[in-house]
């Protein structure tokens, strides 16, 4: 968490204030050389930090308490962007509309072009079919194109140019308009003139003055293509988290007084009565008052299979009705829902910023300046050295063209875009790059083993009493102590025992691990582990203890029962394995990651849960505390592995913050939530391996894309220095390069775990 930042009142008292956080959406950003502009820009302002993503078109600012918004957008706009405020959550907007203007222009562009590109071909094969002011023919056609079509181009340029800093766009304008003012000077001029297409390399050694008119034409045509397609493959990327942004109810029937009032969801408050119709979305964190219904959880899990639901089971917004009428009672509202925090994580996810691209942007910030040096040193270098001014004018403009940037700057938003979106239809949430770059180090994963291997729901399987005790007695004072605790061996001796048979409960006190203690009767009663009862002194009768011997060895749990200073019996309770718990470890295993289980159960139990799912009985922590989770992580630690721990409750908060990856289930408690790297919209270990697998892969394409952004440039520009590309090899060449790396990230669209996709495990009725 940030740092508090100190604010001094009026009576000289020391506060500690939080730091606000803004979202900004930047409109005219194109390249990697804008984003470090406007992260500069607002970096100057007292006490402000951004991060700014090329691909989301968003930046978020951390800045001190009671700053004024108005100087951030102030800021980006002095720095020659558009800049409004947004809150989180909302939809982007502003894409359909830059779409739209690229596609106009592209089409004027693409219909001149033709014949213009046609014509040319055609003079330059054949000099004897070139016919008087063949030259102004090709001046009518191109200049719309460079001038009208090209125009967001210069227009951006002439921006960074007022605001003394360079961008792709200036490396687009100059190339482009140098190109037709040395065109329009050798018209002017008079003498022989050949067509671009057809000088090209043989510029390089002939005396010929070329006119570049079409090469300017077509290279605005290529550019602006090549624009146009990024953008929608931004918008593409972008549609996984638009569609959980979108995906909510807009209105509910909410039940008022005896009356169905038919309210917008925005309405909504806590503990309001609403109902939900066969195929009708919930419209909020609720839970069930009547009926019964099989819900569609995919939104959250990823998974097909309804689950069933009834009264008194919790509920999340935005999954879908698919069979009877339910009453519900509204438990979260507005951004507090399951849906919009998750739809939070992936967003902030989107936005923030990995390692390897502040690389990109850091050398992108110098790029273009160095790539105009280079352009000017390389025209100078020509014409003392080369066979004519042609050969300066065409190594010049192709260094210009083919050294823009725009893939250095698409790399890795790119991917984290569409890597984070795929996550969230796999009811996977990737808070950020950060836990991207983590998992490739994750050797091995440690996961509890109630409500992760097993389905955390536990049932009352057997009552054994000592001999003269009533078993009835021993289950009924129990229950009565477990009735005030929320852990899921009390709710298995609750629903066990008779509602009737329940007593007054005095002096409860839950101990962590162990058990509870509370005053029936005028007695004592302690509930909990043989060895919670051992340390008291209260050991068991010889047949408990081979009861309890013969329960463990089946894997399940045994709760002692004790007052007066003896053991009146046994309660024995199982949970069932998931379904899904031993294909997830052995996932885990073709993915080179090692399971490690922490149980608090005895070391018995644990063993046998874990022969099951397949975990090696020498990678079972058994006789777990809580506190102890934390000390076994930086065991492991110490021994050199790279730790991911999975939890979902409070006393698994500090164990997700001191692994190298904490990974938390949706369904989990807040803190853990917050303290996790990972979220996950179901509570099953496969999903760690889809987790892990998904941030390997797009970690694998951020790497392949950097690669190839960085390889390009310092292959393509010794070439274009050397006059070995003609400008317009050098567009087509730098549009391509853009195409492929937001292409390549397009593909994690289709990612598919290993282990298949998302199934349910089987639900209870």
């Amino acid at each position: 968490m940030d740092k508090g930042i100190e604010v001094r009142t009026t009576t000289d008292r020391m506060v500690t204030a939080e730091p606000a956080v803004y979202d900004l959406a930047v409109g005219g950003m194109t390249c990697a050389a804008c984003v470090g502009r406007v992260e500069r820009k607002l970096g100057k302002l007292d006490g402000v930090t951004a991060t700014v993503n090329l691909a989301t078109e968003r930046a978020r600012v951390l800045t001190p308490a009671g700053t004024d918004p108005r100087a951030l957008l102030d800021a980006v706009e002095g720095a020659g962007y558009t800049a409004r405020l947004v809150t989180t959550g909302q939809q982007r907007r502003g894409g359909p509309e830059r779409e739209d203007d690229l596609r106009r222009r592209l089409a004027v562009a693409a219909v001149l072009a033709m014949p213009l590109a046609d014509l040319s071909l055609a003079l330059s094969l054949f000099p004897e079919l070139r016919f008087a002011g063949w030259e102004w023919v090709f001046l009518g056609l191109a200049l719309p194109m460079v001038l009208w079509c090209g125009l967001p181009f210069h227009r951006a340029a002439w921006s960074a140019l007022r605001h003394g800093t360079a961008t792709m766009d200036t490396l687009v304008s100059v190339g482009t308009l140098a190109a037709t003012a040395w065109s329009l000077w050798i018209m002017l001029r008079g003498g022989d003139a050949a067509p671009g297409f057809g000088t090209g390399w043989a510029a390089l050694t002939r005396t010929d003055d070329a006119l570049y008119l079409d090469v300017a034409a077509v290279v605005i045509t290529f550019l602006l293509a090549g624009r146009y397609f990024e953008a929608r493959a931004k918008r593409s990327a972008g549609a996984a988290l638009r569609a959980l942004l979108g995906w909510g109810a807009k209105d509910v029937e909410v039940l008022r007084d005896g009356t169905a009032v038919r309210l917008s969801v925005d309405s909504l408050r806590v503990g309001d009565r609403f109902t939900a119709r066969p195929g009708e979305k919930i419209a909020t964190d609720a839970v069930v008052e009547q009926g019964g219904s099989a819900l569609d959880t995919s939104v959250i899990t990823g998974e097909s299979v309804p689950r069933e639901v009834g009264p008194g089971d919790p509920v999340v917004g935005g999954t879908v009705n698919t069979a009877g009428h339910l009453v519900l009672v509204a438990s979260r509202v507005g951004a507090d829902t399951r849906l919009a925090r998750m739809a939070q994580l992936v967003e902030q996810a989107q936005e923030s910023k990995a390692g390897a691209q502040r690389l990109a942007d850091r050398v992108s910030a110098v790029f273009v300046p160095v790539v105009l040096l280079l352009a000017a040193a390389t025209m100078i270098g020509w014409l003392l050295l080369g066979p004519s001014t042609a050969a300066a004018v065409t190594a010049a403009l192709a260094v210009l063209v083919v050294a823009c940037p725009c893939a250095l700057g698409l790399a890795t938003p790119t991917a984290v875009l569409v890597g984070t979106g795929r996550g969230a239809q796999l009811g996977v949430f990737l808070k950020g790059p950060q836990a991207l770059e983590s998992t490739r180090r994750i050797d091995t994963v440690v996961a509890d083993k109630t409500g992760t291997l097993t389905e955390g729901q536990m049932e009352l399987r057997d009552v054994v009493a000592a001999d003269s005790e009533s078993a009835a007695t021993m289950l009924s004072r129990a229950a009565s102590v477990e009735r005030a605790s929320e852990h899921p061996i009390a709710a298995a001796l609750v629903a066990g025992a008779d509602p009737a048979s329940m007593l007054p409960v005095t002096g409860f006190t839950a101990l962590a691990g162990l058990g509870a203690v509370g005053t029936v009767d005028g007695d004592e009663v302690l509930v909990g582990s043989p060895r919670m009862l051992a340390e008291r002194g209260l050991a068991l009768p010889a047949a408990l203890e081979a009861e309890r011997v013969r329960a463990e060895e089946v894997g399940a749990t045994v709760v002692g029962v004790a007052w007066g200073g003896r053991v009146r019996g046994l309660c024995t309770v199982t949970d069932r394995i998931r379904d899904t718990a031993p294909a997830a470890v052995a996932a885990l295993r073709g993915l080179g990651i090692e399971t490690v289980m922490l149980s608090g159960d005895n070391r018995r139990t644990a063993a046998a849960v874990a022969t099951v799912v397949g975990i090696d009985p020498d990678h079972v922590v058994a006789d777990a505390m809580p506190e102890d989770k934390v000390d076994h992580v930086r065991r492991l630690q110490a021994q050199g592995r790279s730790v991911a721990v999975v939890g979902d409750g409070i006393n698994d908060a500090a164990a997700l913050a001191a692994a190298d990856l904490g990974i938390a289930v949706g369904s989990g408690t807040d803190v853990a939530i917050e303290a996790a790297d990972v979220v996950l919209g179901r509570d099953d270990l496969l999903a760690v391996a889809d987790a892990i697998e998904l941030a390997r892969r797009t970690h694998r394409t951020i790497v392949s894309n950097l690669r190839w952004a960085f390889g390009y440039n310092t292959a393509a520009l010794p070439l274009a220095v050397a006059g070995l590309l003609s400008p317009l090899v050098a567009g087509l060449a730098m549009v391509l390069s853009s195409v492929f790396v937001v292409s390549q990230s397009l593909r994690l669209r289709g990612f598919t775990p290993a282990s298949g996709p998302p199934r349910a495990g089987q639900q209870r009725g």
